[in-house]
């Protein structure tokens, strides 16, 4: 519901902020059934992508894909206003490839709006929030700017780069936490007042272009995959045309410029303090930083198939409009390109995410949660992932429920989060393949295996929802327990053997067997009788996509002894990732741990022993010491033998 509040009102959750944290935090509340508001500075601005216009990608294809197999609607929305569809690492294992789309940034705006306003139980409030409200120290509302307070049981706020924002244009500083918008400083101050601590980072954006400006006969034109991949468990396919993509380079006259003028950027002249990614530096970073490179890649987006601007993917930069106008002179194809708006820097408060609990909330005040930027993260997707788990957990406060916590074995949001709360982050934090131990197991194809359900027992997903992902994991078991057992037919043999140059003698293989081959896929047995036989109808599952089946069972056999040994890995360390630690213990001295080891396992306070291992400097003998701690304190039913 899209409306202005009023006094009388009151909610179980009042979500600050409407970005893709927001969002997805308020239609999970929703989904679960609370009453929820979310409060926005600017209606019209609800899930903006002031970046790339982009979802996916690597390991963030990963994280909407198990968005959406919990009720999220990013991958939902994605798939329905994109504009361009990959997949990414094509070439490369089943476990690094994710999906990737450019988005029609107003279309996907505008379609997540109207998810939002059309959501029961969810009011969309045009308001800043001001102050948080306890009673005690237990969240009981809010404040607003304009002095109106709102109740509610749990709050989370996700104010993305909002909080004492400020934007850098070479010389020229503006407060905001985003173009033409202002920033939030009361929250900010609220939330110091509360003894968080607080940092400050740095994030920027490159120059927008006009799309008739550029040389396009210049430049390499990068199509869209047919057919389209897509996003969510629920979208069957993708059949509307896709728009290209572009790419050309840097080169030594691009370099030059910058390098001429980097005394009067704001990055090197000292006037950003904010730290920013290492992983995804602005241009001039990457000049100073990488001398000895003669270009770098840029690709050109379109943001939208009725807008003329165009994202530069690979420039942002903070550099005075001048020294962009003749940076982006010299780039091929981009001679006469028409700058329609600048790039910008801009620095913000966050919240360093040790303090969090794995529920991503505020252990010292009870149904204060925090999600998305302010965590210390960038990314629409990590954003959207750690929403969707704080309304999930604040609901679960609400109704004195367990916490609804992922591990690291469960998903690339489980490791997302143990990454924030456990090791915390000293710059922007982004998800990579690479940060993910088990990530051959925690692929794209299997993400509704892994979640279907526990979204189903959440209310995340109907059942209706539910039930498709679950006939999609059974018939893929069915698909793999007949390849296993059925031998391949006399007729069909000597045609694969034919076709392949192979010698299938004596007692046929069984299917499973061709398919372990690196040259044969499933399409290739399909084609020779199998897909009839081992469809998901076939085995009574008629809700299941039989290209989805196929395509899970086939990584599920050619990587099954690969799978087979990462499963034992995972079995092993859930014996000390689930032993628990009463976080109580920490507030005494304890023998046999030193003082620089009691400091970090006080920050952290960690709820388990796998979460303790994680902690940078916690040693094993640490860790023995620990043990012999919680073990006394568990078996006197008091506190621990401290000193």
């Amino acid at each position: 519901m899209n409306r202005p509040h009023s006094p009388t009102d009151s909610y179980d959750v009042l979500v600050v902020g409407a970005g893709h944290a927001g969002c997805e935090a308020a239609l999970a509340t929703a989904r679960m059934g609370g009453r929820v508001a979310v409060c926005t500075l600017s209606r019209e601005k609800v899930a903006e992508m002031p970046c790339n216009p982009a979802i996916g990608g690597l390991a963030k294809g990963h994280l909407v894909r198990e968005i959406d197999a919990l009720g999220g609607a990013m991958g939902r929305v994605i798939d329905r206003t994109g504009i361009q569809f990959r997949t990414l690492n094509r070439g490369k294992g089943p476990a690094v490839q994710a999906p990737r789309a450019q988005a029609d940034k107003r279309r996907y705006r505008d379609e997540m709006r109207r998810v939002l306003e059309s959501t029961p139980g969810l009011d969309l409030i045009e308001a800043e929030v001001a102050r948080i409200r306890f009673d005690g120290n237990r969240v009981s509302g809010a404040t607003l700017a304009d002095g109106s307070r709102v109740p509610c049981r749990a709050v989370v706020i996700t104010t993305g780069t909002f909080l004492y924002g400020l934007m850098h244009i070479g010389e020229k500083t503006i407060i905001g936490g985003r173009r033409d918008e202002g920033r939030t400083t009361e929250l900010s101050d609220c939330i110091r007042s509360l003894g968080i601590r607080l940092g400050r980072f740095k994030t920027g954006t490159p120059a927008r272009l006009h799309k008739d400006s550029i040389r396009y006969d210049r430049i390499r034109v990068q199509e869209g995959e047919v057919p389209a991949p897509t996003f969510s468990h629920f979208t069957r396919s993708i059949d509307r045309p896709q728009l290209p993509c572009y790419l050309t380079r840097t080169n030594d006259a691009t370099h030059e410029v910058i390098r001429e003028h980097i005394d009067r950027s704001p990055l090197y002249s000292g006037s950003i303090q904010g730290i920013g990614p290492r992983y995804c530096p602005s241009i001039e970073d990457k000049i100073v930083k990488f001398p000895d490179k003669d270009g770098h890649q840029l690709f050109l987006e379109p943001e939208g198939i009725d807008v003329d601007e165009v994202y530069v993917n690979g420039m942002s930069t903070s550099m005075p409009m001048d020294v962009q106008e003749a940076m982006i002179a010299t780039v091929p194809g981009l001679e006469r390109a028409k700058i329609l708006r600048y790039g910008y820097a801009v620095e913000y408060d966050c919240v360093f995410p040790i303090q969090l609990s794995r529920n991503l909330m505020l252990p010292a005040y009870p149904g204060l949660f925090l999600a998305g930027q302010i965590n210390g993260t960038s990314g629409y997707e990590e954003a959207a992932a750690q929403g969707l788990m704080g309304g999930v957990n604040a609901m679960r406060y609400i109704g004195d429920s367990e916490p609804f916590v992922l591990g690291r074995s469960d998903a690339y949001i489980g490791v997302l989060i143990d990454d924030l709360v456990t090791r915390g982050t000293e710059e922007p934090y982004r998800m990579f393949t690479s940060q993910a131990e088990y990530r051959l197991v925690l692929r794209c194809d299997n993400a509704g295996d892994r979640l279907g359900e526990k979204a189903r027992a959440l209310g995340l997903l109907s059942d209706e929802e539910a039930d498709l992902l679950l006939h999609e994991t059974m018939a893929a078991r069915a698909t793999i327990d007949y390849l296993v057992a059925t031998p391949v037919p006399r007729e069909a043999r000597a045609a694969i053997a034919a076709e392949r140059g192979l010698s299938l003698v004596g007692r046929g293989p069984k299917w499973d067997e061709l398919l372990r081959r690196p040259d044969i896929s499933y399409v290739d047995l399909a084609r020779h009788g199998l897909d009839g036989a081992a469809s998901p109808a076939a085995f009574g599952y008629p809700l299941a996509d039989p290209e989805r089946v196929a395509r899970k069972a086939e990584i599920e056999i050619s990587y099954g002894g690969y799978i087979k040994r990462m499963r034992g890995e995972i079995a092993r360390d859930q014996k000390a990732e689930g032993r628990p630690i009463p976080t109580d213990i920490f507030d005494n001295d304890l023998t046999g741990i030193s003082t620089e080891a009691m400091q970090k396992l006080r920050a952290v306070r960690p709820e388990t022993f796998g979460q303790a291992r994680r902690i940078s400097g916690v040693t094993p003998s640490t860790l023995s010491a620990l043990l012999v701690h919680v073990e006394r304190w568990r078996r006197r039913g008091q506190r621990a033998d401290v000193t």
